[in-house]
């Protein structure tokens, strides 16, 4: 990857805002690091640090990746479960049915 980070480096979850266009994003980064908007390429500021210091190898006693578990708590746990309320009955068979004939496809 090229960069300089140790397995023993802190590193945090920040969500970031530009300040010269739209974007905003998170970003898994060191404390004292300062990226740049990967649109414009602009200087962007800290708008919320979302999970204090970790390292790169830190799990959680359940042996899951604490940036990750972040993440779905942002929308990824119920992002599932919502499209399948937002789809009509007759939408999600013809789902189920595509995918059936691809894994039975397959073989």
């Amino acid at each position: 990857m090229g960069s300089s980070v140790t397995e023993d480096s802190p590193l945090r979850l920040v969500r970031r805002k530009c300040q010269v266009c739209e974007w905003e994003g998170i970003h898994i980064e060191e404390p004292d690091s300062d990226p740049d908007c990967p649109w414009c390429h602009g200087p962007t500021a800290i708008v919320d640090v979302i999970q204090t210091p970790v390292s790169i190898v830190a799990r959680t006693a359940d042996g899951k990746n604490p940036f990750a578990a972040a993440l779905g708590k942002l929308g990824g746990e119920k992002g599932g479960r919502a499209r399948a309320r937002s789809l009509s009955k007759k939408r999600r068979s013809e789902i189920a049915r595509k995918a059936a004939q691809a894994r039975w496809k397959k073989r």
